[in-house]
């Protein structure tokens, strides 16, 4: 019973020990890490790149991204018909 005890201890201690080692290097890696990025993000700062202002007035019957809202719902109508045919096909054929 005695060196169950002592196996338990010696098996926890083991445990113990690797534990603090890989917190304490993973903490040492991330504090490198951080150090090291922002010595870079000095040397080399991003680019800023200057965006136009969105319009706030839009007309529904504008063309948005060349495509327009009529063409858009003839594409919609063709698939929901696509659909709604292809799904009674499948139940047809699984009845039989």
């Amino acid at each position: 019973m005695e060196h169950l005890n002592q196996l338990f201890v010696e098996a926890g201690t083991l445990m113990l020990a690797g534990m603090i080692f890989v917190f304490t290097f993973l903490g040492l890696m991330i504090i490198f890490i951080n150090v090291v990025l922002t010595r870079l993000a000095v040397k080399f700062p991003d680019k800023v790149i200057q965006t136009k202002p969105a319009r706030s007035k839009q007309k529904t019957t504008q063309k948005i991204d060349g495509i327009s809202p009529q063409m858009v719902a003839a594409i919609t109508s063709a698939v929901t018909q696509y659909r709604k045919q292809h799904n009674q096909n499948l139940s047809i054929n699984k009845t039989k």
